[in-house]
């Protein structure tokens, strides 16, 4: 998964145009996307659309972004949309491990009514968009078997914070918010789940875009979350491994599994160890099944 696009849940339109934009995943939201006075509609809109888009081929990803448990709209938002069956649900404002387990006790229930696998919901926790979240980065390893990933929201964290912006006169990250995303970074590596950067608000900057999904791949990003169907194919083409990437990672694989008993091996005159292995078997998990077929 390279791309997460959201669409707004009370748009028909939209959802059905997300299925053509060839993101990886859609991020179905009922929550900033939506008025509080639509969110029925919302709910029954997005409903409808899971249940006609689940069995097509090929099809992207579906999550519901629920609006959070400070709200008070969650149930409302589970009761309206878990019995079509969601691939997954985008938490906001998680505090912590503690608010996935929260949401997993909940999501065991709606799945024993629709008659669903336990545990085949899985949570995308936006777990960097307050103060209190940057606290809680700490708690999601062990949390939930059902979290695939960590993302971060520098708006709704600049908003909690009171800054007067959260980029500088070059477009750049302030510090505050850098910290953000390295922690969030950080923290998906100590919970084993994927490093989700966050949308690029800037929609028509498409260079822009480009040059921070190259600096989150860099740094240990795998994906991107996007708010427009035009950043899907840059993000795609950021987060896609090379194939010098592709060709060095199976190199990389090829020589630890011929020296099976090794600590260290040579590989083009270099000498790697298993962090090297590990990071080669992260390239390779970036890939469809298909292409990895040739690991």
């Amino acid at each position: 998964m390279r791309s997460l696009l959201f669409v707004p849940g009370d748009s028909p339109r939209k959802l059905e145009k997300g299925l053509t934009s060839g993101a990886d995943a859609l991020l179905l939201d009922l929550e900033d996307a939506v008025a509080p006075g639509a969110k029925a509609e919302a709910r029954r809109i997005t409903a409808d659309f899971i249940t006609a888009a689940r069995d097509r081929a090929a099809r992207p990803g579906l999550y519901v972004r629920v609006n959070g448990f400070d709200t008070g709209m969650i149930d409302e938002d589970l009761a309206g949309v878990m019995l079509a069956g969601p691939d997954g649900i985008v938490l906001p404002k998680a505090c912590g491990g503690a608010d996935v387990a929260r949401l997993g006790t909940k999501l065991a229930v709606w799945e024993a009514k629709a008659g669903t696998t336990d545990g085949a919901t899985r949570v995308l926790a936006l777990a960097a968009e307050s103060a209190r979240g940057i606290f809680a980065l700490g708690t999601f390893a062990g949390a939930s078997e059902r979290l695939m990933g960590l993302t971060w929201g520098g708006e709704d964290l600049s908003a909690d914070v009171g800054a007067e912006t959260n980029r500088d006169a070059s477009g750049a990250y302030t510090e505050p918010y850098r910290l953000a995303r390295s922690l969030t970074l950080l923290a998906a590596a100590a919970a084993s789940v994927m490093a989700v950067d966050a949308v690029y608000t800037n929609f028509r900057d498409l260079d822009g875009l480009a040059a921070e999904c190259r600096e989150g791949r860099r740094d240990g990003f795998v994906a991107k979350m996007a708010i427009h169907p035009a950043q899907v194919p840059v993000i795609n083409a950021a987060f896609t491994p090379s194939e010098e990437a592709v060709t060095r990672a199976r190199a990389v694989i090829a020589a630890f599994r011929a020296n099976p008993d090794a600590g260290v091996v040579g590989v083009d005159g270099e000498m790697l160890d298993r962090p090297h292995l590990l990071r080669a078997e992260r390239v390779l998990a970036r890939l469809g099944p298909s292409d990895r077929e040739g690991a």
